[in-house]
C-alpha cells in the first residue's frame, strides 16, 4: 500500500475556528518513501487523540513537524495559535523515559525548570523567584514534591517520567505532545503518567496528541486515534479504527482486532504487526 488512504466524512474531524491543532493536506515524505499524505486533522481543546501505527509509520515525525524541527514536504501545520515552529510557548512536550547517564548533576526540580528557561540566560531577582514559583506549582501538579530535589540518577524510571510531565506542565500549555512517554515503564507507572495527562487536559482543556506502541493503558481516556501505516491514515473513535476490517484495509493484509477482558489485542502476519508486538 502507497497511497494515502480517504478519510470518511463519518470519521473526519469537523473543522472548528479555535482548534488547538489543524493540521491540511500534511504529507511527510523521506525521498520516494511517503509515510502519509493529504493529512487534515483538527483537535479541539482538551481532546485526547492517540496516533498508532507500526515502526517507520511517520509518527514521531509528526510531532517533529508540529514542534518545528522537522519541515512538512507538503500542507500546512497550525498549532497553539501558531504555525508550527520552534520555540512555541503553547506548547508542552513529554518525551519517553530515558536513562540518565551516571554522574550527572541534575536534580529533579532543575529538570523541570528547563521547561521555563532552558533555552534563555541571565533572568533578574523577579524572574527567578517567578520561576521558582513556576516548578513548584508543576511539581505539585504531579504529586512529585517528595523527590524534586533528589538527583536524577537516583530516582525510578516512573518517578524521572513523572517529573518529565511537570516539565511539559510548567509553561502551562495549550497542547501537549506525547512521544512514547509510557515506554519502558510498568503497569503502575503507565497508567500514573497517562493519569496525569489525562487529568491535566480535562481541568485546563489542554489538547493531547499522545505517540503509543500500546493504546490499552490510555484506551479509557481516548477520544479519537490516528493510525498510520505505509502512507495510509484512518481516524475515528477507537470502536471506529480499532476493527478487523479497517486495519486489514490499513494493512493490505488479514488483521485481526480482538478484546480480552477489556483489552485490545491485534493478530496479523507480516513485519509490520511484529512492530505492533501483537498490541496495538
Amino acid at each position: 500500500m502507497t497511497e494515502a488512504t480517504a478519510v470518511s466524512e463519518t470519521t473526519a474531524a469537523p473543522e472548528t475556528a479555535d482548534a488547538a491543532i489543524r493540521l491540511r493536506g500534511a504529507t511527510m515524505a523521506f525521498g520516494d518513501r511517503v509515510l502519509w499524505r493529504d493529512l487534515d486533522l483538527d483537535v479541539r481543546p482538551g481532546e485526547f487523540i492517540a496516533v498508532l501505527g507500526p515502526n517507520g509509520s511517520g509518527k514521531t515525525s509528526l510531532l517533529r513537524a508540529l514542534l518545528g524541527t522537522r519541515e512538512l514536504s507538503a500542507g500546512s501545520a497550525l498549532i497553539a495559535g501558531r504555525r508550527a515552529g520552534v520555540g512555541n510557548p503553547g506548547i508542552g512536550y513529554i518525551p519517553q523515559q530515558k536513562t540518565i547517564d551516571a554522574g550527572v548533576q541534575l536534580r529533579g526540580v532543575d529538570l523541570v525548570g528547563l521547561g521555563v528557561d532552558g533555552h534563555r540566560w541571565g533572568l533578574g531577582w523577579r524572574g527567578r523567584r517567578s520561576r521558582a514559583e513556576k516548578v513548584e506549582r508543576a511539581i505539585a501538579a504531579v504529586g512529585a514534591e517528595s523527590f524534586a530535589h533528589a538527583s536524577l540518577e537516583t530516582l525510578s524510571g516512573g518517578e524521572q517520567q513523572r517529573l518529565r510531565v511537570a516539565q511539559a506542565l510548567v509553561g502551562d500549555p495549550s497542547v501537549l505532545l506525547c512521544d512514547e512517554p509510557l515506554l519502558s515503564l510498568d503497569m503502575a507507572n503507565q497508567r500514573l503518567v497517562a493519569e496525569l495527562v489525562d487529568r491535566r487536559r480535562r481541568e485546563h482543556d489542554t489538547a493531547v496528541l499522545f505517540v503509543t506502541h500500546e493504546i490499552n493503558p490510555i484506551l479509557p481516556l481516548v477520544d479519537r486515534v490516528l493510525y498510520l501505516v505505509d502512507g495510509g491514515f484512518r481516524i475515528g473513535t477507537p470502536d471506529e479504527v480499532m476493527t478487523s476490517r479497517t486495519l486489514s484495509e490499513l494493512y493490505g493484509t488479514e488483521v485481526e482486532v480482538l478484546r480480552v477482558r477489556g483489552r485490545l489485542v491485534v493478530v496479523g502476519t507480516g513485519d509490520d504487526m511484529d512492530a505492533l508486538g501483537g498490541t496495538a
